[in-house]
C-alpha cells in the first residue's frame, strides 16, 4: 500500500509538472519517456486501478485510463486469464461507484475502456457485457450511464477500427443486430415514458391564432385526422434530468440508425415518438410558455429545448439517408414524410404574429440545417419512390418548399435550398427524357411551380427587389473555388434558371427577356446625360438617390446579361430553327449594347461617384461582351445557314461585333474589359470562322496594331489572345468550303508575315551568347525571349489538333524562330528561367508539329539536348527542390517521353543514350532526394520506353516464341534492359508487398480453418474452450507472464511478422525465462545465439509456396526494411530444432492452426522483464 501511495504521489507530481506553464519541452520529453516506460511494465495496470480509485487529479485519471486502453487494444492477448477477469470485474464496479462524481470526460473515457474489453472478449469471455448495459438502462438511477455505454458500444463495435479482423467485425455486427429489437424497445419506452409523464402535467395553453393549423393541406399530408390531432398536442415542458435522458436516448438512436438496416424493429410507435421530439425544434409557443411560466430555469429550458428537435431530426435523417428500402418499410417511409411535412407546414405557416422569415430566424440554426438536410435527402433519394403515391401531394410539397426556400434567414441556408431545387430539376429532366411520351403531362403538372421558381430566383439576384441582402455579399474575397460570395450566389441562381430553361424554354425566355430589356433601356439612355467637360466626358447624374438607383440598375443589368449568356446553349443544335427568332433578338441586342459601350467609351467617363459607378459601367460592358461570346456556337450554326442562304444579316452581325471589339484592343482600356474583348475575338476566329472575317476593316486594323513595331505592346495575356485569334483566322479551315477554295497560298503568305512581325526582335538574337550579352543587356534579352516564346507556344498549342495543312503552314512560318531557339539554347543553359521557357516551347513543338519538323531537324534537337544536359548540369538544376531548375528537368524528360513512344525506327538509335541518361545521370541525383515531380517524370519515361519499345529488347512476339517452343528467347540490348530493371527502391517495396499479400491470400484460409491442435474452428470464428489456466501444460511461463492459447503462433511461436500493403501487424512473445528455457536468447544461451543489434529487426516470413507441406518447415529469416520493433528482439536458432516447432511443422496443410484468432488484431509489443513497476526517483 505504501508503494502504491508513493507511486500515486510521484505520478501526481509528474503530471502537475508536465502541464505547468514553466516546464520546458526537454523536461516534458523526459517525463513522457518515464510515463511510457512505466506503462510498459508488467502489472502497471494494478497501480493504475489504485490511482483511479484514490485520486481526484484529472491528469492522473486520464493517464491511468490510457494505460488500460493500450493494454486492452495492444497487449490483451498476452494478459493472463486471471488478470483479465480481475480487470473485467474492477473497471465496471469503479464506473458504477463513481460515475456521478467523475468529470464527464473521465467517465466517457472509462466507458470506452470497458467497451474496448467487450470488443475483444464479448461474448466468449465477457458474456454479461451487453446484459450489464441493458440492466443499467432499465434502472432509473443508472439510465443515463447505460445510455452512454450503449452509444459507446454502438460506436466502437458496430463501426470498429481497422485493427480487427474481418471475421471479428462481422461477428460483432451480428451480435449487435441480435440485440437491436431489445434496444429499440427500451429506447422507445424511455422516450414515451418521459413524454407521457410531462404531457399529463403540462398546462393547456390558451387559444391562439396559430392553434388551428390543420387545413386542407394538412389533411392531404396526413392520412387521418387523428394523426393531425396527435401532432397538434401541446409540447410539454421537460425538467433538466428528463431532457438529459431524452438527449442521450436520441443520440443512441441516431447512431443506431446509421448502421442498422431498415426493418420491422423500427416500429410506428418509435417513429411517432421521434416526431414528437422533432416538434421541440419548430414550436415557438412551447418556448414562449417556458418564459411565461416564471423562473429563469424555465427560460433556459425553453432556449435549450431546440437541441432535442435537432437530435430527433438527426435520427430522421439517418433513416432517410438509406437508399435501399425494403418493400415492407415503404409504408413507414410515407408516414415519416407525412409527419415531417406537417412540421414543414408549421415552420412555413404565415400569420399575423409571425412572418415565415421571422419564424425561421427564431428557430435554432442547427435545427434549420437538419431540416434542410431532410428535404435534400427526400428529393435526392426518395422522391422517385414517393411521387407515385396518391396520398402524397407532390405539388403541395413544392409549395411548402418554395416558401421555405425564399424565406431563409441566411445566405448559406438559401444556397442549400437552391441545391435542393437543382436536384428536383435534375430528377424532372431525367424523368422526362426516359418517358418522352408523357412529357407534356409531366410538364403541365409542374409548370406553375417552375415558372414561379424562375421568377423568384430572378428577383433574388436583382438589387431592385433584394438590395439589402445582396449588399451583404462579399465581392472581393475569393474562396477555395476562386469565387467571391457574390459570384457563388449568382452562379447557383443562374444554374437554377438554366435548368428551368431546359424544361420550359418558352416560359423562361418570356420571363427573362422583358426584365433584361427594361434594364437595357436604362443603360442605353445614359447617352443623353453625357456632357463634355474640360478633361473629357462626364456623366451628368449627381443626385445621391439617382446615383443609387443607377448603381442598382447597372448591377442588375450585369447579372441579367450573365443569365442571358448562360441560356445560349438552349438555342443551338436541334432546336436552332425553332428558337431562331428568340436567339436572334438576344444577339442583336447584345451586339447593339457592346457597340454602344465602345463608341461612347463609358469605361473612361467621369462620374459623380467614381468608386461605385465606374466599376459598374466597366462590368456591364465586359458582361455584354462575355454574353455575346457565349452565343459564338449559335453564330457558328448561323454561319452554316448563312452560307447556304447568302444572307447579309449575318455579315452585319459579325462586322458590327468587330467594330465593337477593335476600339477595346488598346493599352488605354482596363484589363477586365480588354480581356473580355480578346476572348470574344478568339471565339469569332476559332468557333465561328466566317470566310469574310479577314476582309473586315476592323480586323485589318487589329492586324496592323499587332504587327506595328512602334505600337505599345498589350499586357501579356491579352497579347497572347489577340495573336492566337489572328493566327487562327489564317490557319483554320473555313467551314462548308472545299479544299480548293480555302485560299491556302495567300493565307500562308499572310501567316508568315504575321509570325515574322511577331518574332522580329527574337530573330535578331542570332549572334553568339557572348556577343549578344555585350550588345543587349541580359534582362532585356530575357524579356524578348519570354514575350516571343509565350506567343509562339500558344499558337502551336492551339493548332496542334487541326488539319495537316494548317500545321504545315504554321511550321513554315515558325521554322526560322525554331532554329534561332535551338541556336540560343546552349547560351542560356545556365539561366534556368530562360531554359524553362525554351523547353516548354520545344515540348509543345514535339507534341504538335514533330511530323512537320522532319526527322533530321528533330534528331538535331534531341542530340543538342542530350549533349547539353550533362550530369553536372542536371545536378545544378535539381539542386533546389521545387525550383525552376527542377521544372527544366521535368520538361526535358517529357520531351524524351514523346520521342521514345514515336513509332517506327527513326528514333531508335537514341534509346541507348536516353536510357543511359536516365539511369546513369538523372537517377543517381534524385535517388537521395525527395524530388517527387522529377521522379514521377523519370519513371514515366522508363515505363514508356519499355511499353513502346519492347521489340527493341525482344525481337519476336510472345505468340511466335510459344509456337516455336523456345524455352527462353535471347534478349537483345541486355545492358540497357538491365539498367532499367535495376533494384529501384519503390519497385522493390511494391514487389515485397505483392508477395506478402499473395502469400496471405493463399495460406490464410487454411490457417484460419484449424486450431493449434488441428481441430476445426467454430464457424463463428471464436476460440474453442476457455483461455488457458495458469497451470495448463501448454502455457509457457515467462517470468510473471502466462501465454493464453491464442498466443501460440506459427511457424515459430516466438516471433511472427505479418505485413500487408496497408498495415503492419506484429505479435511478439516475451523473452524466455532462464529457469525454463535454460538461458535467454543472448550471449548466455547454450546454443550460442547472439542477440540482434537494436537498430535491426528480424522477421520470419511465410516461405514460398513450394516449400509448404514438403517435409520440415524451413522459415525464411530476412531483415525487415524500414521496420523497428518496440524493443530489441532476439531470434534463436535453437527454435529450428525445438520439439514444439517440429510438432507444429507436422501440421502443415489442413492441420496448421491460425497464427492469430480472427477476433484479435495480433498486435502487442514486446514485454519488459518481470517485476513490480516503479517510477524512477524524481
Amino acid at each position: 500500500m505504501a508503494s502504491e501511495e508513493a507511486s500515486l504521489r510521484a505520478l501526481e507530481s509528474l503530471m502537475t509538472e508536465f502541464f505547468h506553464d514553466c516546464t520546458t519541452n526537454e523536461r516534458k520529453r523526459e517525463i513522457e519517456e518515464l510515463l511510457n516506460n512505466f506503462a510498459q511494465q508488467i502489472g502497471a495496470w494494478r497501480f493504475c486501478l489504485y490511482f483511479l480509485s484514490s485520486t481526484r487529479n484529472d491528469y492522473v485519471m486520464m493517464y491511468s485510463l490510457t494505460v488500460f486502453e493500450n493494454l486492452i487494444n495492444k497487449m490483451w492477448l498476452g494478459v493472463p486469464s486471471q488478470d483479465k477477469m480481475e480487470i473485467r470485474g474492477c473497471l465496471p464496479k469503479l464506473l458504477l461507484a463513481h460515475h456521478k462524481t467523475l468529470p464527464y470526460f473521465i467517465r466517457n473515457k472509462l466507458c470506452k475502456v470497458i467497451v474496448d474489453i467487450g470488443r475483444q472478449d464479448w461474448p466468449m469471455f465477457y458474456h454479461d457485457f451487453f446484459t450489464n448495459i441493458l440492466q443499467l438502462i432499465q434502472s432509473p438511477v443508472t439510465t443515463p450511464l447505460g445510455l452512454i455505454m450503449l452509444k459507446t458500444t454502438s460506436e466502437e463495435l458496430a463501426c470498429p477500427r481497422e485493427d480487427l479482423s474481418v471475421a471479428r467485425k462481422e461477428e460483432l455486427r451480428k451480435l449487435l443486430l441480435d440485440q437491436v429489437q431489445t434496444v429499440l424497445g427500451l429506447l422507445t419506452g424511455i422516450l414515451e415514458t418521459v413524454w407521457d409523464k410531462h404531457s399529463v402535467t403540462a398546462a393547456t395553453p390558451p387559444p391562439s391564432p396559430t392553434s388551428g393549423e390543420s387545413g386542407d393541406l394538412l389533411s392531404n399530408l396526413l392520412q387521418s385526422p387523428s394523426s393531425a390531432k396527435l401532432l397538434n398536442q401541446p409540447i410539454p415542458i421537460l425538467d433538466v434530468e428528463s431532457e438529459y435522458i431524452c438527449s442521450l436516448a436520441l443520440e443512441c438512436l441516431a447512431h443506431l440508425f446509421s448502421w442498422i438496416p431498415l426493418s420491422a424493429s423500427i416500429t410506428p410507435s418509435l417513429l411517432t415518438t421521434i416526431f414528437h421530439f422533432a416538434r421541440f425544434g419548430c414550436d415557438i409557443r412551447a418556448r414562449k410558455m417556458a418564459s411565461v411560466n416564471g423562473s429563469s430555469q424555465n427560460c433556459v429550458l425553453g432556449q435549450e429545448r431546440g437541441r432535442l428537435g435537432v437530435l430527433a431530426m438527426s435520427c430522421i435523417n439517418e433513416l432517410m439517408s438509406k437508399n435501399c428500402v425494403p418493400m415492407e418499410f415503404e409504408e413507414y417511409l410515407l408516414r415519416m414524410f407525412q409527419q415531417t411535412f406537417y412540421l414543414l407546414q408549421k415552420i412555413t405557416k404565415d400569420n399575423n404574429a409571425h412572418t415565415v422569415k421571422s419564424r425561421l430566424e427564431e428557430l435554432d440554426e442547427s435545427y434549420v440545417e437538419k431540416f434542410t438536410d431532410f428535404l435534400r435527402l427526400f428529393v435526392s433519394v426518395h422522391l422517385r419512390r414517393i411521387e407515385s403515391y396518391s396520398q402524397f401531394p407532390v405539388v403541395e410539397f413544392l409549395t411548402l418548399l418554395f416558401k421555405y426556400t425564399f424565406h431563409q434567414p441566411t445566405h448559406e441556408g438559401y444556397f442549400s435550398c437552391l441545391d435542393i431545387w437543382t436536384l428536383f430539376l435534375d430528377y424532372l429532366t431525367s424523368k422526362i427524357k426516359s418517358r418522352l411520351g408523357d412529357k407534356e403531362a409531366v410538364l403541365n403538372r409542374y409548370e406553375d411551380a417552375l415558372v414561379l421558381l424562375l421568377t423568384e430566383v430572378l428577383n433574388r439576384i436583382q438589387f431592385r427587389y433584394n438590395q439589402a441582402q445582396l449588399e451583404e455579399l462579399d465581392d472581393e474575397t475569393l474562396d477555395d473555388d476562386q469565387q467571391t460570395e457574390w459570384q457563388r450566389y449568382l452562379r447557383q441562381s443562374l444554374e437554377v434558371v438554366a435548368k428551368v430553361m431546359e424544361l420550359l424554354p418558352t416560359h423562361a425566355f418570356s420571363t427573362l427577356f422583358p426584365v433584361l430589356q427594361d434594364n437595357l433601356e436604362v443603360y442605353l439612355g445614359l447617352q443623353q446625360f453625357i456632357v463634355t467637360s474640360g478633361s473629357g466626358h462626364r456623366l451628368n447624374i449627381t443626385a445621391e438617390n439617382d446615383c443609387r438607383r443607377l448603381h442598382c440598375s447597372l448591377r442588375d443589368l450585369s447579372s441579367l446579361l450573365q443569365a442571358a449568356g448562360r441560356l445560349a446553349e438552349y438555342f443551338i443544335g436541334d432546336v436552332f430553327a425553332a428558337r431562331f427568332n428568340d436567339a436572334l433578338t438576344v444577339v442583336e441586342r447584345l451586339v447593339k449594347v457592346t457597340l454602344y459601350g465602345s463608341q461612347i467609351k463609358l469605361y473612361n467617363i467621369e462620374t459623380a461617384v467614381p468608386s461605385v459607378l465606374k466599376p459598374d459601367l466597366i462590368d456591364v460592358h465586359a458582361q455584354s461582351l462575355a454574353a455575346l461570346q457565349a452565343y459564338s456556337h449559335w453564330l457558328a450554326q448561323y454561319c452554316s445557314e448563312a452560307h447556304r442562304q447568302n444572307t447579309q444579316q449575318f455579315v452585319t452581325l459579325i462586322s458590327t461585333t468587330m467594330d465593337a471589339i477593335t476600339p477595346l484592343i488598346s493599352t488605354k482600356v482596363q484589363d477586365k474589359l480588354l480581356l473580355s474583348a480578346c476572348h470574344l475575338l478568339v471565339s469569332l476566329a476559332t468557333t465561328v470562322r466566317p470566310v469574310f472575317l479577314i476582309s473586315i476593316p476592323a480586323v485589318q486594323k487589329v492586324f496592323n496594331r499587332i504587327t506595328d513595331a512602334s505600337a505599345q505592346r498589350l499586357v501579356d495575356k491579352a497579347q497572347v489572345l489577340v495573336c492566337r485569334a489572328l493566327s487562327n483566322i489564317l490557319l483554320l479551315p473555313w467551314p462548308n468550303l472545299p479544299e480548293n477554295e480555302q485560299q491556302w497560298p495567300v493565307r500562308s503568305i499572310n501567316h508568315a508575315s504575321l509570325i515574322s512581325a511577331l518574332s522580329r526582335d527574337y530573330r535578331d538574337l542570332k549572334p553568339s551568347a557572348i556577343t549578344l550579352q555585350r550588345k543587349v543587356p541580359l534582362d532585356d534579352t530575357k524579356v524578348i525571349i519570354h514575350q516571343t516564346l509565350s506567343v509562339l507556344e500558344d499558337i502551336v498549342e492551339n493548332i496542334s489538333g487541326e488539319s495537316t495543312k494548317s500545321r504545315q503552314i504554321c511550321y513554315q512560318s515558325l521554322q526560322e524562330s525554331v532554329q534561332v531557339s535551338l541556336a540560343l539554347f546552349p547560351a542560356f543553359i545556365h539561366q534556368s528561367d530562360v531554359t524553362d521557357e525554351m523547353l516548354s516551347f520545344f515540348l509543345t513543338l514535339f507534341r504538335g508539329l514533330r511530323v512537320q519538323m522532319g526527322v533530321p531537324f528533330t534528331e538535331q534537337i534531341i542530340q543538342t539536348f542530350l549533349n547539353m544536359f550533362t550530369r553536372e548540369q542536371l545536378a545544378e538544376s535539381i539542386l533546389h527542390e521545387g525550383s525552376t531548375g527542377c521544372r527544366v528537368v521535368e520538361k526535358f524528360l517529357k520531351i524524351l517521353q514523346v520521342v521514345v513512344q514515336e513509332p517506327g525506327q527513326v528514333f531508335k538509335p537514341f534509346l541507348p543514350s536516353i536510357i543511359a541518361l536516365c539511369m546513369e545521370q538523372v537517377y543517381p541525383i534524385i535517388a537521395e532526394r525527395p524530388s517527387p515531380d522529377v521522379k514521377a517524370e523519370l519513371f514515366e519515361l522508363l515505363f514508356r520506353t519499355l511499353h513502346h519499345n519492347w521489340r527493341y529488347f525482344f525481337k519476336s512476339t510472345v505468340l511466335a516464341s510459344v509456337q516455336r517452343g523456345l524455352a527462353e528467347e535471347q534478349m537483345e540490348n541486355e545492358p540497357q534492359f538491365s539498367a532499367i530493371m535495376q533494384d529501384l527502391p519503390s519497385f522493390t517495396q511494391n514487389v515485397h508487398r505483392l508477395v506478402n499479400d499473395l502469400q496471405m491470400s493463399v495460406f490464410c484460409p487454411a490457417f484460419l480453418a484449424q486450431d493449434h491442435e488441428g481441430r476445426e474452428r467454430p464457424k463463428d470464428g471464436s476460440l474453442r474452450g476457455s483461455e488457458l489456466s495458469p497451470g495448463d501444460a501448454r502455457s509457457r511461463r515467462l517470468g510473471e507472464w502466462r501465454a493464453p492459447a491464442p498466443a501460440l503462433l506459427l511457424p515459430a511461436p516466438q516471433l511472427l511478422h505479418w505485413r500487408s500493403a496497408k498495415t503492419s501487424r506484429r505479435a511478439h512473445v516475451p523473452p524466455s525465462d532462464q529457469a525454463r528455457r535454460g538461458g535467454s536468447c543472448g550471449s548466455g544461451s547454450p546454443r550460442g545465439c547472439q542477440p540482434l543489434h537494436p537498430s535491426r529487426t528480424c522477421r520470419r516470413r511465410f516461405p514460398p509456396a513450394r516449400t509448404w507441406g514438403q517435409g520440415r518447415l524451413r522459415p525464411t529469416h530476412t531483415p525487415a526494411r524500414n521496420t523497428t520493433l518496440d524493443a530489441p528482439c532476439s531470434c534463436s536458432r535453437a527454435l529450428a530444432g525445438s520439439p514444439s516447432l517440429r510438432a507444429e511443422s507436422k501440421l502443415l496443410g489442413p492441420g496448421v492452426r491460425a497464427p492469430l484468432s480472427p477476433r484479435h488484431p495480433g498486435h502487442f509489443p514486446c514485454w519488459k522483464p518481470s517485476g513490480q513497476p516503479q517510477f524512477p526517483d524524481l
